[in-house]
């Protein structure tokens, strides 16, 4: 009798690649041209390719391995409960949903003690936007562009990018803003204080237009993820807050991306002392090990559905396997810092290191982030600040880039004409050091080539 005790087969490479293309429709994706790359296994900060070359991930998958990959007390967790109890109704009661639950309020800001769970970020959102028009009796919804909020429906609608363009019918009752992006600003702004004091009257007048007794929601990234990691200029999210309170609008903080210790702080919102009415939350959660998300909730929300019923459900909500994966990770984040690491690393060598190597590189237009979140703009122009990708697309340039990445030992999180570096909050300062400096010989191998 064999010692392998699955039943998943032991498959090559190759006929996992063949397998996959033969059968396997992927998201976000022309079907016909994709060469996905083989990932056959993973640890800590590294994974390894179809042949064995070993790359640091600094992607962590889709920003959400926060942990790392194979952290022995997640995998044990989980582990633990399939043999307890490997799945329940989510009408039960079960241990690992009420734990995961106390330790997710215990780290929310303010008062969002009562948490809904989902299975990602996607359908978080979709229920705190269905909690905010239920609880206002108003219906329309105020996203920033530059924003994701998921690819279901309404979060993709929702969205501010161009994943929303093919299913965008104008029918979801969303109004779309801009937000603060220095960099790029839609004011004319010269100061980031100048940034922020006119995103904030432009959406007031927004508010204003529309008619603030018709919005139900305003509803934000703390700090936007794949639209570009554009950290918010102090006092804007206080702002929209403000804004909020005064026309009894709901403000919901999409922390899917940037919660978690993502940022250097448990939730990013906490970066500009901001509480909002719901939290939408995933991935970093439990590292992403079992899918998983919620809605961390306000008192006064949560009063609506007291003798309510509240109108949604999830057959896996709460799943206890994934549950058990949050306890795990919530505790470890706890017993080894590492929300304060993740900061650390932020502030002695993201920082440092990604400025000296735009003193370098002409091509980096901007560098900015916080925490283990951080993000290159490439430009073809430094002056005139062209994007070495269009909106929307990508370059050969770009294309150039993270295949010298990659030959040299590195996986980069790319979009349009950004390269982002989100890495393990785990990474060690000695890992950074070492993928800046594969970026910076790749940046020169393509600069010379070019």
């Amino acid at each position: 009798m064999s010692e392998r005790m699955s039943d998943l087969p032991d498959l090559s490479a190759e006929r996992v690649h063949e397998l996959d293309r033969a059968h396997v429709f992927h998201s976000w994706s022309a079907q016909g041209s994709l060469d996905p790359m083989v990932i056959t296994k993973a640890e800590g900060s590294h994974i390894w390719d179809g042949d064995g070359h070993r790359m640091l991930d600094f992607t962590s998958q889709l920003v959400f391995t926060n942990l790392g990959h194979k952290h022995p007390r997640i995998v044990a967790a989980i582990q633990e409960q399939a043999a307890l109890l490997c799945t329940v109704a989510p009408q039960h009661a079960n241990a690992a949903r009420s734990e995961a639950a106390r330790l997710i309020a215990s780290h929310t800001p303010g008062d969002l003690d009562k948490v809904f769970f989902t299975n990602g970020g996607a359908d978080a959102n979709e229920h705190a936007i269905r909690m905010a028009r239920l609880h206002t009796g108003r219906h329309k919804v105020l996203s920033r562009y530059r924003s994701y909020h998921g690819g279901t429906h309404l979060a993709v609608n929702v969205t501010g990018d161009p994943r929303r363009f093919a299913s965008d019918h104008g029918s979801a009752g969303v109004v779309h803003f801009f937000g603060p992006f220095f960099y790029r600003s839609a004011f004319h702004a010269t100061t980031e204080a100048e940034e922020c004091e006119r995103a904030l009257a432009h959406l007031e007048q927004v508010v204003a237009l529309e008619g603030p007794q018709t919005i139900a929601a305003i509803v934000l990234e703390s700090i936007p993820g794949t639209a570009g990691i554009m950290v918010p200029p102090p006092g804007y999210l206080s702002g929209v807050r403000d804004l909020c309170d005064r026309h009894g609008i709901v403000l919901i903080a999409d922390e899917v991306m940037s919660g978690f210790g993502r940022a250097g702080k448990w939730f990013a919102c906490e970066l500009d002392g901001v509480v909002p009415d719901l939290l939408t939350f995933a991935k970093g959660v439990n590292s992403g090990y079992v899918p998983l998300g919620g809605v961390a909730i306000s008192p006064a929300i949560a009063a609506t559905f007291d003798e309510r019923v509240y109108p949604g459900g999830l057959t896996y909500s709460g799943h206890p396997l994934a549950c058990a994966a949050a306890v795990a990770t919530i505790r470890t984040m706890e017993d080894d810092r590492v929300v304060e690491h993740a900061e650390a690393l932020g502030v002695e060598a993201f920082g440092p290191r990604l400025a000296a190597l735009a003193d370098k590189h002409e091509v980096i237009g901007e560098v900015r982030g916080t925490g283990a979140f951080w993000a290159l703009e490439l430009v073809t122009d430094r002056a005139l600040r062209e994007p070495l990708a269009p909106y929307g697309g990508t370059s050969p340039a770009m294309t150039a880039l993270v295949g010298a990445c990659k030959e040299r030992g590195l996986l980069p999180f790319t979009n349009f004409n950004r390269l982002h570096l989100v890495p393990p909050l785990t990474a060690t300062a000695a890992e950074v050091d070492e993928a800046v400096d594969i970026l910076d010989s790749a940046l020169t191998a393509v600069g010379a080539a070019s």
